[in-house]
């Protein structure tokens, strides 16, 4: 959001990595800014982001984050579906994540957290 919002360092900085295709875009996030969009204009606007992003897409996930969501007890922790779901497939792809959620990140191990600073 911070990126979609102008706000420095975090525009310039997400900039660079998005021109060097560094950067993948996950539906449920896509999704989430998409049900936030105050008018079409910036429905097409994050439209077009997608579009030109590397993307993930959840293949069947669900069923498996839901039952990783209970064994790790996300839910108690104030974990929901959606941040479930990040934490599992940054896990799962052996990636970085990116975000500035406290509760994501208590739950998510620093090798998998990106480190911008």
């Amino acid at each position: 959001m911070e990126f979609f919002r102008g706000k420095e360092p975090f525009f310039s900085h997400l900039l660079t990595l998005i021109e060097t295709s560094e950067v993948f875009a996950h539906e449920v996030v896509f999704g989430e800014i998409l049900q936030g969009c105050k008018n079409k204009t910036e429905l097409e606007f994050v439209l077009e982001y997608w579009e030109s992003l590397n993307r993930i897409v959840s293949n069947g996930s669900f069923i498996k984050v839901g039952t990783l969501s209970f064994e790790n007890k996300h839910f108690e922790l104030g974990i929901g579906m959606i941040d479930s779901i990040l934490i599992y497939e940054t896990k799962m792809r052996k990636c970085k994540l990116w975000t500035l959620d406290k509760k994501i990140l208590r739950a998510l191990d620093l090798s998998y957290r990106y480190q911008w600073q």
